[in-house]
Order: C-alpha cells, then structure tokens, then sequence
C-alpha cells in the first residue's frame, strides 16, 4: 500500500488520475489544475488558486473601466469613437495578455496534445474577441461598412476582458469547492498526534515525536491523549473513540490484551501499550493511503463522460464556425458583428468542464465520507456497483461471529493426553492468522504450554493447516482435511457432532498420520450480526451463509442468525464456484469474509466485502473493507453507494442539458422568434457558474 507522506509531493489531475507529477501544473488532457495526490494535513492555499485570485483581483478594476466605456462611451462627447476604441484596447491588454496567459498557455498544450477541452473553447473565443478587436482598432479601414456601428468598426474588448475576469472568478470558485472534497482526508491526517510517550527502563516516560516510535516500544497513554500507533494493551483499564475511524459511535473498553488503533481518543483511564505497527503500517495510515487510492480512479460512468467530452469540443468549434458564417451573410446588419459575437458566446458557453467534473467529484466526497463511517472503497467501481448487489453471501467465523473464538474442549484420541495435543496445535497454529488458530494458541500460553516453532508450515488449504513440530508432520483442521489425508475420525465423530450441535467449529488433529484427537471452539455471534441481517434483508437482500466449518456447526449459527441459506464444509473454491452459479442465475453477488479461504470468493464475486478485524490477504483481496467489522456498514455502503450513483447522475444530466439549451441559444436560435442573444459576458458568466454548481452538488453528499 502507498505511504501517505510518498504521495504528498505527487500531483495528479483529478479527471484524469493517470497523470501523476511531481510538480503543481496542469492537465495535459483537460487543462485542469493538478492538485496532491494526498492533501496535507495543514490547510494550505492551492498554488493555482492563489495566483488566479491575485490575477482577478489586480485586472478586475480594468475589466470593469473597459466594460464601462462600452457600454456608455458613445453617449460622450469628450471621447472620439477612435479614441475609444484605443483607450479599450490600452485597459484590456493587461487582463487578456497577463490574467489570461494561464488560459492561453493550456489552450496551446490542448492543440499540441490534441485533447481539446474547454480551454480550446475559452482560448479560440477570447483570442479571437480580443485579436479581431485589435485589428479593427489599428486597421480599420481595412473592414467594410458592414463592420460599423456608432462611427467605428465593432470591437469586443470589453466582452473578452469579462470574459477573462469570470472565467478567473469561475476558477477561483471551484478551486475552493474542490479542496473541500478532501476534507475527510485531511481529519484523518488530523487524528494522528505529532508526539507519543515513551517509557523508560526506569518507567518514568519521555516525550518523542511520533515518528521515532519504532515496533515494540512501551508507550503510555494518559487521559485525553489520542493513541499514537497501533498496538496492544499491557496495563490499564479505559474507554476509547474509535468513532471517527470505525463508525463505533461509543467508545469501547480497552484493557490488557485488546488492541489499540493510532488516531483513537483515550477517555478517562491511563494504559500503557506495546507499538507493533507506525508509520505507513498503521491503520489510520492504510485507511488515508487507501481513502486516496480510491478517491483518484475512474468511475465506469466516467468513461462514457470522457467520449462525450472529447467530441463535444469537436462539435462546439464546427458549430461556432457555422454560426460565424450563417450569421456574417445571412443575418441583419450589421451582420458580422452579430456573427463575431454570437460564435464567441458558442465557444464560451459551452462547458466540458462540468461534464468532466460530474463523476470525479462525487467519488471523491463519497469516498471520503465513507472512510468516516468506517467503510473503505478501494475504487470508483466498488461504489457503483454495490447498489447493485442482491445477494450475499457471508462467511461465519469472523464475519457473523465475533472472530475471537475461545477453546471450548479439547478431546484426545488413544495414545495422547490433553496437554499434549493442546501443545502439539498451538505450536503448529503459531503460524496462522486465523482467528480459531488464535484461540488455541491463546488457551495454550494461558495454560503456560511451552510452544514449539513449525516447520514447513502451510495454510492454503482452505480446510485447515500443516507443518512439522518437533519432528512431527501434523495436520489441523475440518473432517474434510482428514478425508482428504485418509484419516478416521470415527472413535471422536460422536463427541465431534455433539460440540458441533452446540454451534462450537471442531478441528481434528493428525500426528503422523494418526488421529492425535480433536479440539472445539465456540465463537459467539457479535452483537450486531442480527440487526445488521435484518436491515439487509428488508432492502431485498438474499443472504447465504457459506463456511468452511462442518454443516452442523454452520446450521447451529445459521438457526441463530435467522439464515434460511447454509452451505458447510466448503472448500475456498467451492466458494468462488457457488458465486459463480448465482452469477449466472442473473444475481449480483457481494461475498463478505476475512480469512485467508476467503479470499478466492472474494475476488470472483462483483463485490469483495472484507473485515477490517480479518486477514490481510483477505482485505486485499477485496474491493470494501469494514474497518470494525460490523456488518451493518454493508447497508450503511449500499445507501451511500445510491446515492453516489444518484449524485453523479444529476450532475451528468444537469451539465448535458446546460450544454444542450445554452449552445443553441448562444448560436441564435431564438433570434426569428423572440428577437434574443446571448452575451459572450453571459455566455461566460453561466460557464463559470455551471462547473462550480456540478462541485456543489457533490459536496451534498457529505451529509449523506
């Protein structure tokens, strides 16, 4: 996974997320301002908003002079209509050479790059306006009468400074509301303090910037402190908010042997923990670099959007050269002026930018406001296709159970003793992240076994694990491992079916080839499995439990959850085989697990769905992690994935309908009938106004 402080001095463009530089700048494709991979953690100005605010603000008293004289100075009699035409062309060179020459410069790389966009369409319409203006100032009787109006030829310094001075006001408004949308990073950044304590040898503790902590430092952490790093707790009692990384909206008590996440809020109890992940390693980390990834891809949405814009420009420059051209010898006198402005106004008003903004930003708002909620979208893909889904299919332990199973009994074969085959499968478990390994091995040190470290040790069965202890081939796991192994299980199969019946998960173990005995453990179902069950079904969800443990165990929890669906003893691939079948019946399969056997069906369904408390494998073989591991944020990322879809939606409709009325208007449509134009400083005025809107409405999502 990327590191956060890597991806702060890279920039990319938030249209096109395969442009990546190490500098400010602009878009080679769109023109758009680049801005940072991952936002910094102090609020920054934007370098570009900063000079296009500057570039405003020192032409805007020009522009508003040129407009002036425009509009009031053939009713003078102090200035010459030449005079006028002078004094236009001295105010407005300063805001179409200097504010403008950002415009130009990206108007020029559109042409070398050939990818136009909108600052093809603002380059032409302004570079023309002001070029045909000068011309007609310095040259005047080189344009027949047709071009005059009030004693001199037309000119429109006065449209292209207004324009310049609205599409810097444009700029400015959307460089501001685009920085909002990292908002949800930036109080990520936020969470992690800049020091943590240290404690001596002598226990006394010293304070350390945060990243001099390294793995296994001993850290305190007093009331009202926020937990530097990710760790375990050695000593103390308190309550920690977790809220703002995990959605936990109460705080969870916290003592020896629980784990702590970097970012959280100590309440009111003092702990002392052991760091085992800083730095990129932490949570926060991972949740931020993660939050970023995401909020930087495409949207299968965003390709059509892309095609559209592409040729839309194309459309936008024929129809400004045919609008000139009708309008020059078809329409009224004085016809040319009419056709200079009317093909200025196609170009300005025509807006690529809102359509390239529609879907960019809401991803980004969504994904951020997701991250806070605890939900974690790898891509623009997962957010689009999770309102989608109808069935889904769900792991048990870890998933619907607590994942923190505690042993239940342990049952020797003839020939073993208790001690024995708990010492044999806690040393052969060491290995393995699986929460039902955890629990052998924690029963075992509990007990004070001595553990032996495995050798050769293998979990990619899916049923269970294998290595070498002391010499010793040993094989953990469910009946199906032991058939595979052509081990009997007879003498234990009726102990194994009654613990099994009680909703424990039994796993055999095998010493050589030989039964050494069986061991249960029992993990209850969390809390917040049957609500969570009961808001997935009420949205019309199919819900089927699919488990590597034996049927019966997976019946047992299945009667408890209320699961009407069960399949048990599955293999991994019989798990990515059953998505498959209900794939081709048609269904849109989420499967939600977080072990290691998961990972294949997580990969083959349409949305992988891991825990936040699983396995890494798990987690990166998905598309949405729940960072607490409640299933109720499956229902909390569906609402949020309908209404990104909603969102971009309205704002591909509203910047395609701008486009479609305010083109044909800005070209003269209406003129037969209702005798209207459209002003190129209208024309501008609406540009502007259009992309600030579509980022506007994105950010309504944040309250979603």
């Amino acid at each position: 996974m990327n590191d956060p402080h890597a991806l702060s001095a890279r920039y990319t463009c938030p249209m096109h997320p395969e442009i990546v530089r190490d500098a400010p700048g602009s878009c080679p494709i769109c023109g758009m301002a680049l801005e940072p991979v991952m936002p910094s953690v102090e609020d920054e100005e934007i370098p570009e908003l900063r000079d296009f605010t500057r570039r405003f603000w020192w032409t805007l008293p020009l522009t508003v002079v040129t407009l002036g004289l425009a509009m009031l100075g053939h009713r003078t009699d102090f200035l010459t209509p030449d005079q006028r035409s002078w004094l236009e062309l001295l105010l407005s060179t300063p805001v179409v050479i200097w504010a403008a020459w950002p415009f130009f410069v990206r108007w020029a790389q559109s042409i070398a790059n050939r990818s136009p966009n909108m600052w093809t369409l603002i380059g032409t319409g302004v570079g023309a306006a002001y070029l045909y203006s000068v011309a007609a100032t310095l040259v005047p009787d080189w344009f027949p009468d047709s071009f005059r109006e009030h004693g001199r030829v037309g000119v429109y310094f006065e449209a292209a400074a207004v324009i310049v001075s609205l599409t810097l006001l444009g700029q400015v408004l959307e460089l501001r509301a685009r920085s909002s949308t990292s908002a949800a990073i930036k109080a990520l950044l936020r969470l992690a303090p800049p020091v943590a304590r240290r404690l001596r040898a002598d226990g006394s503790d010293e304070e350390i910037p945060l990243d001099h902590v390294h793995v296994g430092d001993r850290l305190r952490v007093r009331p009202g402190d926020k937990v530097p790093v990710d760790g375990e707790v050695l000593e103390g009692h308190s309550s920690v908010d977790e809220s703002l990384l995990t959605g936990e909206s109460l705080p969870v008590g916290k003592g020896p042997g629980e784990r702590l996440i970097g970012g959280t809020q100590n309440a009111n109890g003092s702990l002392v923990m052991r760091a085992e992940r800083v730095g990129s390693e932490t949570m926060l980390a991972q949740i931020v670099a993660l939050v970023a990834e995401a909020q930087r891809s495409r949207a299968p949405m965003q390709r059509l959007a892309d095609r559209v814009s592409y040729w839309f420009v194309l459309a936008v420059l024929g129809i400004a050269v045919v609008t000139l051209l009708a309008w020059g010898f078809l329409g009224p006198d004085p016809s040319w002026t009419y056709a200079v402005l009317n093909s200025v106004s196609v170009l300005i008003i025509a807006c690529p930018c809102a359509l390239g903004l529609a879907t960019p930003m809401s991803i980004m708002v969504a994904t951020g406001r997701a991250a806070t909620s605890g939900i974690l979208f790898r891509d623009a893909q997962a957010i689009e296709k999770l309102r989608e889904v109808d069935t889904l299919i769900v792991d048990k332990t870890g998933t619907l159970t607590e994942g923190r199973p505690a042993l239940r009994a342990a049952v020797p074969a003839a020939g073993f003793g208790e001690a024995e085959l708990l010492r044999l499968a806690a040393s052969l478990d060491t290995g393995s992240e699986h929460p039902l390994a955890q629990a052998i091995v924690r029963e075992a040190r509990e007990r004070g076994v001595a553990l032996t470290k495995a050798d050769s040790f293998e979990s990619g069965t899916g049923l269970g694990v294998r290595g070498i202890v002391d010499g010793r081939a040993l094989a953990l796991g469910s009946a199906l491992l032991m058939r595979d192994l052509r081990i009997a299980t007879a003498p234990l199969d009726a102990q194994a079916a009654r613990l099994r019946d009680a909703g424990a998960s039994v796993m055999f173990l095998a010493a050589d080839g030989a039964l050494a005995g069986l061991l249960a453990v029992a993990d209850p179902v969390k809390a917040t499995t049957p609500e969570a069950l009961d808001l997935l079904r009420r949205s019309g969800i199919r819900i089927v439990m699919a488990s590597g443990d034996a049927a019966a165990t997976a019946e047992a929890i299945a009667k408890e959850t209320g699961i009407g669906e069960v399949h048990g003893e599955v293999r991994p691939a019989d798990k990515a085989r059953l998505i498959g079948e209900l794939r081709t019946q048609g269904r849109v399969v989420a499967m939600a697990g977080d072990g290691i056997n998961d990972a294949p069906a997580l990969a083959a369904a349409d949305v992988g769905i891991a825990m936040g408390t699983g396995t890494d494998v798990a987690i990166a073989s998905s598309q949405v992690t729940l960072v607490k591991g409640d299933l109720r944020g499956i229902a909390r990322a569906r609402r949020i994935s309908a209404a990104t879809v909603r969102n971009m939606r309205e704002n591909l409709g509203f910047a395609l309908l701008y486009n479609a009325l305010g083109v044909p208007i800005a070209a003269g449509v209406l003129w037969p009938w209702t005798g209207v134009l459209l002003s190129p400083m209208i024309a501008a005025l609406a540009m502007s106004l259009s992309s600030v809107s579509v980022v506007g409405n994105a950010l309504r999502l944040r309250r979603s």
